[in-house]
């Protein structure tokens, strides 16, 4: 493969890979749109894609025509762009199907309808989030087995019930690492897109003859996410609030957990993917396989930026939010031979290094609830 294409290459992760693809003897486009909730309203090209040598194109993937234009000899695609944001997505639904499920299909239509694609194998960046709750057991009942609850809905959550019940017995579940066989159950528009997107590639892949591969990403952070979004990235909205003194909302019991992977060994992955001679063909995981609650991830922020931790459990949800989740990681080592090498302490210095050397963002998180309170999607 010679000629590959990025798309949302310009972003938090396609940044970190294209660095790391440099003297690989590729031919790398990006085509990325600059979107203002990311990149800001200012956004210009990144000089950083000049130093690379990479070819850029402002546009979109939800335009045929500017599709079309970026896929010309492409011969291998990372699929990165993608509207990010659970709270977000429940209300934007239109807007996240179009770019996340309607562009993939677009993407999809323009190679199968071309006489002589070059494409041999496409990667999608896609979510832990499809797995929805994820999995559980019960350490009450004899019979052990997997279970996969169902969504939270808006009453439980008013109730406090934050986490599942055994079906059986009533015991408060256990969460269990999730693998990639276990059932697919989407709690937001968010999950519902990728999940379409996975869906896509797969059937779109296997009947035209393309390798594939679908790495269900855990929560990615690090240096170079955006600090503008407010409606993504945890460790972004925390560390603003954390520089300006403010106190640190958590929600639920705070005792909810999250898998949170740097944005190095997930880059890595895709090389891995990229350059593994057969192509995957499969779901991969890429997490760490280790749970964090946001209590503990907001100590460990706080105390690495030299501050008291100044934390503030509210008890409030928003639709769509799951309770835990980690990932299986025995594909990722055996299909990709990789593993997970930066460490949880080495990454949140790295990444606060990295935020002590920006402007200091404005805090959004009060607007991001309030649209969110509006349209009763948080309680």
């Amino acid at each position: 493969m010679k000629n590959l294409l990025i798309t949302g290459g310009a972003g938090f992760i396609g940044s970190h890979l294209c660095r790391v693809l440099q003297g690989l003897n590729l031919n790398i486009t990006v085509l990325d749109n600059l979107s203002p909730q990311i990149h800001g309203h200012s956004a210009t090209e990144p000089k950083w894609l000049k130093e690379y040598g990479i070819n850029f194109i402002k546009g979109s993937v939800t335009s045929r025509d500017e599709l079309e234009n970026a896929l010309k000899g492409t011969d291998a695609i990372v699929h990165l762009a993608a509207e990010t944001g659970t709270g977000q997505s429940m209300y934007e639904i239109e807007k996240y199907n179009n770019v996340n499920s309607q562009a993939t299909a677009l993407m999809l239509d323009i190679i199968a309808n071309k006489k002589h694609h070059n494409v041999k194998r496409i990667l999608l960046a896609s979510s832990r989030s499809v797995y929805g709750e994820g999995a559980y057991s019960c350490n009450n009942c004899d019979d052990v087995q997997r279970i996969t609850p169902a969504p939270r809905t808006p009453q439980q959550l008013e109730a406090n019930a934050w986490t599942a019940s055994c079906p059986s017995c009533g015991s408060i579940l256990e969460s269990q690492p999730t693998k990639e066989t276990d059932l697919i159950r989407p709690a937001s528009i968010y999950a519902s897109t990728k999940y379409a997107q996975e869906d896509l590639i797969a059937i779109a892949c296997e009947s035209l003859g393309i390798g594939y591969g679908i790495l269900r990403l855990q929560n990615v952070y690090g240096e170079g996410q955006s600090l503008n979004n407010p409606y993504t990235g945890i460790l972004s909205i925390f560390s603003t609030r954390i520089r300006r003194g403010l106190e640190l909302p958590i929600f639920e019991d705070g005792l909810e957990t999250r898998d949170f992977v740097h944005v190095e060994d997930v880059v890595h992955s895709f090389k891995a993917a990229l350059l593994k001679e057969q192509s995957p063909n499969s779901i991969v995981n890429v997490g760490t396989g280790e749970l964090t609650t946001v209590i503990d991830i907001a100590t460990k922020l706080s105390l690495a930026f030299g501050k008291e931790p100044k934390i503030k459990v509210t008890g409030q949800y928003r639709l769509g939010d799951i309770r835990h989740n980690r990932a299986d990681i025995n594909k990722l080592k055996e299909v990709l031979d990789y593993t997970p090498s930066i460490s949880l302490e080495n990454g949140l210095s790295r990444f606060v290094n990295w935020v002590l050397e920006q402007p200091l963002p404005e805090d959004q998180l009060e607007k991001a609830n309030k649209e969110l309170k509006d349209r009763n999607l948080m309680g």
